[in-house]
């Protein structure tokens, strides 16, 4: 038994499903779950002493590589001073400053302590600017673990087999309103059934919680639309794309500004930490300067802060990194078609930017029905026979990868052969 396994079973014993969030459990791919022990640039290593390639970094963040540099010593230079102090300090008026002069719709910004508490208050946020109750989300986007969210959520949720969570009420479900991804017409019609109703839309611009899924042209700007004409607040949760692809996110690669914006761990240099901002006239209605309560004791970490810093000015002052992803991404997604060619397959692949999936589908997949479709038990096998080729890859088929700058030219193509040879595996046993 691996050191991984015997920790896993010790865990199941202390812990609920053994794993402290649902999608590490590996029970969409089977078998038990690596324990990480480190990591460096493109590496990451388990605790039986395993080298692999990571195209997770942890689930978007380390677009640098794991234990960048800068980084790793912005924590060591800022922990000496304390950890916490649960008050103002320096560093939170810098991470804002920056973020409002990277990301086009922020114009004010409070900090949390994850992405979920960023969707869950500007949600929050968003009904108390507009004296309306109802949402509209889109199914398979995930927003965090919120109530609201759960309703037929992607990502882990999907993979755990409850869409619409039990402790969720009747009365919170039906004031979720849910469409297809990528279908204006759904959300249209939701409008003008439900006129002055409808506080907040949020969807992800790029959705990564269903596997990457790719806004067809025209849909955001038509969203941006019909809020405007419906006076609906319209949110982007950019926790998996901001400063991912772009220095201002999806909002700046596609031209579309939304009214908020929520983000992730990215501002915390991988920490878990968060941040929702957007129009100064919606975010003046937060406490203390308005009525929506909202607060973190440990909001606005000061290593947190630090690390993050350090993380989106070197994204800041090297824009040469977005030319890089985009040239990683573009290079791993035509090798691995390449490879479905060669094994007689043709499955699907979304890639835009860093992001990218390969669905064990024949359809083209825009919306939550078509990722559905995919052949869940071939990833499972897919999934171990790249992981026995020393490549990480995300433990469900519901998951964009997310690539870093870190990986080398060689890297790619040692991916990419094993990609090949994974395929043709797992097709030999069919």
């Amino acid at each position: 038994m691996t050191t991984s396994e015997q920790l896993f079973e010790k865990a199941k014993t202390l812990i609920p499903g053994g794993v402290n969030s649902p999608v590490r459990a590996f029970r969409a791919v089977g078998g038990s779950p690596l324990f990480i022990k480190s990591g460096k640039g493109p590496y990451v290593y388990d605790e039986d002493g395993r080298q692999y390639i990571e195209l997770i970094n942890s689930w978007g963040p380390m677009i640098l590589g794991h234990a960048f540099e800068p980084v790793e010593k912005a924590v060591r230079d800022a922990i000496q001073y304390s950890f916490s102090f649960g008050a103002p300090t320096r560093k939170e008026v810098e991470m804002a400053e920056l973020i409002v002069s990277m990301v086009p719709s922020i114009e004010k910004v409070r900090m949390v302590n994850s992405g979920t508490e960023a969707t869950m208050a500007a949600i929050r946020v968003a009904r108390g600017f507009t004296g309306r109750d109802k949402i509209i989300k889109f199914e398979g986007c995930y927003h965090g673990h919120g109530d609201s969210f759960l309703i037929a959520a992607g990502s882990g949720a999907v993979t755990m087999g409850v869409p619409d969570s039990p402790g969720v009420t009747k009365a919170t479900a039906a004031d979720t309103l849910t469409a297809p991804y990528n279908n204006l017409a759904a959300v249209e019609v939701l409008l003008d059934n439900n006129q002055n109703q409808v506080a907040a839309l949020i969807l992800e611009p790029v959705v990564g919680n269903m596997g990457c899924v790719i806004p067809e042209p025209g849909f955001l700007q038509g969203v941006r639309d019909l809020c405007n004409k419906h006076g609906v607040v319209l949110i982007f949760d950019e926790v998996m794309t901001g400063f991912r692809l772009a220095k201002g996110g999806a909002q700046e690669r596609f031209g579309i500004t939304p009214d908020l914006t929520t983000l992730g761990k990215i501002i915390g240099g991988g920490m878990p930490v968060g941040a929702y901002g957007g129009r100064a006239e919606i975010m003046n209605v937060v406490s203390p300067a308005g009525p929506v309560y909202q607060a973190g004791t440990l909001s606005g970490n000061p290593i947190a802060m630090s690390a993050g810093l350090a993380m989106l000015h070197h994204l800041n002052d090297h824009p040469d990194v977005y030319t890089r992803l985009d040239e990683i991404g573009e290079k791993l997604a035509t090798g691995f078609r390449a490879g479905l060619q060669k094994a007689g397959l043709n499955y699907t692949i979304n890639q835009i930017g860093s992001m990218f999936t390969l669905f064990m589908t024949e359809r083209s997949v825009s919306d939550f029905a078509d990722a559905k479709s995919c052949d869940l038990p071939l990833f499972g096998r897919y999934f171990h026979a790249m992981l026995k080729r020393g490549v990480y890859l995300a433990p469900s088929q519901f998951e964009s990868l997310f690539v870093s700058v870190a990986l080398t030219n060689d890297l790619i193509d040692e991916v990419i052969q094993a990609n090949e040879e994974a395929l043709l595996e797992v097709m030999s046993d069919e």
